[in-house]
């Protein structure tokens, strides 16, 4: 499981790799905010949440995502820093990979906090591979309209 989530890992920084800044900024289609860029933000708090939030029970927060006064708010990269974005990613990435090492196995379990839900260490990474799956659907389509490049 954890190969599947670092293939989809390293095709989200293929799908990135080689762009300008205005390029990693492309909005997909107006009135969307999805860009490369945005979804890497957007996946820093996905990291963040999952697995130290929920799997390690710590006390962080989104980095980007803000409930209001609009949501979605890690998909809005006007003026962002890219290169702090990708920083920040590397680093959530980093600790998923630290707090999955360190579990007893795949049954581990943490609490969500907003929801109460308990999930496995297991439930979590089929969903950050469905997860990232979804969203390099995304940016396949970000790049293919930035330069054509395409594929996995």
């Amino acid at each position: 499981m954890v190969g599947f989530l670092e293939f989809q890992r390293e095709t989200l920084i293929w799908k990135c790799s080689g762009l300008l800044p205005d390029q990693l900024r492309l909005r997909a289609v107006p009135p969307s905010e999805l860009s490369l860029l945005g979804l890497v933000r957007h996946l820093t708090d996905v990291e963040r949440n999952w697995f130290s939030r929920v799997l390690a029970g710590e006390d962080v927060r989104p980095v980007y995502w803000r409930d209001a006064p609009a949501r979605d708010t890690d998909f809005i990269v006007e003026g962002a820093d890219i290169e702090e974005s990708f920083r920040l990613w590397y680093e959530a990435c980093a600790r998923s990979r630290e707090l999955t090492a360190a579990a007893e196995s795949l049954g581990a379990t943490g609490v969500h906090p907003r929801t109460g839900l308990v999930h496995s260490l297991r439930w979590i990474l089929t969903h950050m591979i469905e997860e990232y799956a979804r969203h390099n659907g995304h940016a396949d389509l970000l790049r293919e309209r930035i330069d054509g490049e395409t594929g996995e």
